[in-house]
Parts: structure tokens; C-alpha cells; sequence
């Protein structure tokens, strides 16, 4: 299993370099939100709901201050998404980011695969100092994306992050169902990565299974018949869509993939570790 793990980090790792160009994504709670590294690459998912959201920067130190306002493209979306900044608390002099009279673009993230109408933007680079970005619409009811920071930095931690967040990104923002994370690159690595683990771990199983063996039973190479093998391919069907209509888990597509080793080779490692078979015997 440690190998598998060593494996299993090795493939995240190989899945960053193709999406540093995407924002970190977060799905704040609350109309109070905090921005720690202002410079680092973020989106915030969220929907007005009735209030306007402020988001609240601190810095004791000069740095580059990037924002822009995105929006789904999705039926009955509007474009109509503002946002002010405002610093020290300075509401006598805000810098503004109206979004009504301004003539939003069409813009395709391939990270998630996903279509945005993008916004206007503000790129500065500012003093030290406690900035507040106040995001709101006419009637207080629009989803957004807000974008803060242009420092590109994709973590182990954050590809796992967003491993988590976007297939709800694709439910709850865009009104989609998250199969179609397929066709991004992450999310076509991901089950890349997990199906090659899940074969790798199914041939290290069975090669130690077979020096382990005592008995003929366990030595076989195949050991499930016709139906056994369909039965797992049924099995390994229904793991894949139960992952890729849902949650996007790393461990239902691991599952699912092993299952698949399973019925290729017509070798059950359960079957294997008790001596069993239902298939004649090699």
C-alpha cells in the first residue's frame, strides 16, 4: 500500500503542471469572508442571497491586488454582478467594478471545463492596509465567481481541494451534472491516475498472492468464470457512474478500476486469498 500511495502522489503531482493556470476554488459560506495571500490565485463560488458579500483583505506590507468578477453561463443568468473596493475603510473613495455598463466576454476555463461570462477587473499594485471588496447586484440574487490574485500556485493540497469542491462547483454553480468533469484534463487524468493504480495495486496483489501460495488454488492465473467476470464488470460500471454523477472520489474510481482488473483478467483476488474458484483450474 505504500507503494500505491507513493504512486497515487506521484499522479497528483504530474496532474499540476496542467492546471497552474486555474484559481484555487473555494465555496465560502456567509457574507463575511476573509483573503489570506491576496496574491495567490483564488475563485470564490458563491450566489447573492438577499445581502451583498464583503470580501476583507488585511496586509501590513505593499502588494499586487487583482480582481475580477465572473459569471456562469448558464440559462437565465444575469450579467449584471458589481463590485467596490474599498480601503481603510475609505467609503468617500471607492474604486468601483460596475458590471451593468460593462460589455462582458465569453471566456472557456479549461480546468473544469467549464463557460463564464467575465467581468470587469481591477489590477493594481496597492500599499499596505485593510481592504474590503463589497460584491452585489441590483436585486441581491446572482451566482458569481470572484477572482483574487494572479500568483499561479497549485499545491498537493489544493489539487485534492479542488478534487473536492468541483464537481459541487458543477452542481451548484453551473447547473450541471459533474460527469461532465470528464472531459477537462483533470478530471480525464484523475481517472487515468486511479485506473493505473487500481491495475498496478490488482498485479502486485496477484503476484504476491501466487509466491505466498500454498495451494494450486491460489497459484492460478485466472480463477472466476463467464458469469463471475460479467458480474464484475456490471459491478465496475456502476462504481465508475456512481463516481462521475456524484463526488468525483478518488476511492469509488479506485474501486472501480481494480473491479475492472478483476473481470479483464478473470482473476478474483478474494477468490485467490480463500483458494477459490469457479473456473477449471489452470
Amino acid at each position: 500500500m505504500k507503494k500505491n500511495n507513493i504512486i497515487f502522489a506521484i499522479g497528483l503531482c504530474l496532474l499540476i503542471p496542467g492546471i497552474v493556470s486555474a484559481h484555487q476554488p473555494r465555496m465560502p459560506e456567509g457574507s463575511q469572508i476573509t483573503v489570506t495571500d491576496p496574491e495567490i490565485s483564488k475563485a470564490y463560488y458563491s450566489k447573492l442571497e438577499g445581502k451583498t458579500h464583503t470580501y476583507s483583505i488585511s496586509s501590513d506590507k505593499a502588494f499586487s491586488l487583482y480582481v475580477n468578477i465572473l459569471v456562469p453561463d448558464i440559462e437565465g443568468q444575469k450579467k449584471d454582478v458589481s463590485a467596490v473596493i474599498i480601503r481603510n475603510r475609505d467609503v468617500e473613495s471607492p474604486t468601483a467594478l460596475n458590471g451593468n455598463d460593462f460589455e462582458w466576454k465569453k471566456f472557456f476555463e479549461p480546468f473544469g471545463n467549464d463557460t463564464y461570462w467575465k467581468g470587469p477587473e481591477y489590477r493594481e499594485k496597492v500599499g499596505p492596509g485593510i481592504y474590503e471588496i463589497i460584491v452585489s447586484s441590483p436585486n441581491k440574487d446572482s451566482k458569481y465567481s470572484l477572482a483574487i490574485g494572479e500568483i499561479e500556485s497549485f499545491s498537493l493540497g489544493e489539487t485534492i481541494n479542488a478534487l473536492t469542491l468541483i464537481p459541487k462547483i458543477k452542481s451548484d454553480f453551473f447547473n450541471e451534472s459533474p460527469v461532465g468533469f470528464i472531459f477537462s484534463p483533470f478530471g480525464f487524468g484523475l481517472l487515468l491516475i486511479m485506473f493505473v493504480l487500481a491495475f498496478a495495486f490488482g498485479f502486485i496483489y496477484q503476484l504476491i498472492l501466487r509466491k505466498m501460495a500454498q495451494s494450486t488454488a491460489r497459484k492460478v492465473h485466472k480463477n472466476i468464470g463467464t458469469s463471475d467476470r460479467l458480474l464484475r464488470l456490471a459491478i465496475a460500471i456502476g462504481l465508475l457512474a456512481w463516481a462521475i454523477t456524484t463526488s468525483w472520489s478518488p476511492i469509488l474510481l479506485f474501486f472501480s478500476g481494480f473491479v475492472f482488473f478483476e473481470a479483464i483478467f478473470s482473476w478474483c483476488g478474494l477468490y485467490a486469498a480463500l483458494g477459490k474458484s469457479t473456473c477449471p483450474l489452470e
